[in-house]
């Protein structure tokens, strides 16, 4: 069985069709896990108006639950914004306690599958046996048609992330080799119980970008796969503002991208560190000269490791924010 995880933070405009196509799924049972990182919107309304509507079993559970979760679909209410990865291991740790749950599909509020994507997913996973993370294209929604990720690289020496065949359309390019990429898109991944088992959850320090990177960088020798017939629709950036081929990313995702990547390559590679500063100033100053002020701040405090900009950090709840920048 499948357990697809979502993490939700003011996700009102997009969660109910998230989970109609879900619900949609043909050929796979799944099991939903919403894990809402203390939204301030409709977000909790809707997705309790929505299971009402549906013949389908739905339980809330605390977040440090002891039992293992028995509904087809489940609701975790963080009292605390913690993060991207402190939201997907909540829902993984609960569905760990399932032994009939085998892969775990993390997976974005922003994002809608086709009918066959889950059945896609199983019969990949039962043909290669043993992987780490498995990927599928993805596609946008706001520019329809156009290849969002077929996987991801990251540059050796700038850790720059570069999503494979990103603004292309599908007849335009050819799928990549699996063994080719450094990490599969967080908008829709799947991770193997082994994997988890074997390397641990996500880290949470993070708390926003490069977990997935991070994560897959753990995989030892487990492979990461792609699924060919596997598709998946990805609004992206719908609540924090992350760039795509039609807009610029927005102060909030560029500070912890930027801020993330040197987190990321020390751990890592730290040996790069100087060439990816190098490379990043780059970027800050190509913001600048376009007039994005605010963009190419926030991008710069992040590369240095200093706190936000006052816009940044106000986003956040207090606890929120603590556990995103510190005191």
């Amino acid at each position: 069985m499948i357990a697809v995880i979502i993490v939700t933070y003011n996700s009102s405009d997009v969660i109910r069709n998230c989970l109609e196509s879900l619900a949609l799924s043909e050929g796979e049972a799944l099991r939903i896990v919403i894990v809402d990182n203390a939204s301030t919107d409709e977000t909790i309304h809707l997705i309790k108006e929505w299971a009402a509507e549906r013949p389908m079993s739905f339980e809330e559970m605390p977040v440090q639950a002891e039992r293992r979760p028995t509904a087809k679909c489940t609701l975790i209410r963080s009292d605390v914004n913690v993060g991207f990865a402190g939201g997907v291991n909540l829902g993984i740790e609960a569905h760990m306690k399932d032994s009939e749950c085998d892969l775990f599909w993390v997976l974005n509020p922003d994002c809608e599958i086709e009918v066959t994507t889950a059945a896609a997913f199983r019969n990949c996973a039962e043909s290669s046996s043993i992987f780490a993370l498995m990927g599928s294209r993805i596609l946008y929604r706001e520019a329809p048609g156009l290849i969002q990720s077929d996987g991801g690289c990251v540059g050796r020496w700038t850790g720059i992330c570069q999503n494979v065949n990103q603004g292309y359309q599908p007849e335009e390019v050819i799928r990549p080799k699996a063994e080719a990429l450094d990490f599969i898109s967080g908008a829709s991944m799947v991770a193997s119980r082994n994997f988890i088992e074997t390397v641990g959850l996500m880290r949470e320090d993070y708390f926003l970008y490069f977990e997935e990177v991070e994560w897959a960088a753990r995989r030892g020798s487990l492979p990461l796969i792609l699924c060919d017939k596997a598709l998946v629709h990805h609004h992206g950036g719908t609540a924090i503002g992350t760039g795509s081929v039609t807009r610029r990313a927005s102060p909030f995702a560029l500070y912890f991208n930027y801020r993330n990547r040197m987190r990321f390559l020390s751990h890592v590679r730290p040996l790069a560190l100087p060439v990816s500063c190098m490379a990043s100033l780059a970027r800050i100053i190509k913001l600048a000269l376009q007039g994005a002020w605010p963009e190419a701040w926030a991008a710069l405090l992040g590369l240095f490791q200093l706190p936000p900009p006052k816009a940044v950090r106000s986003r956040l709840s207090e606890k929120a924010a603590e556990l995103a920048f510190g005191r």
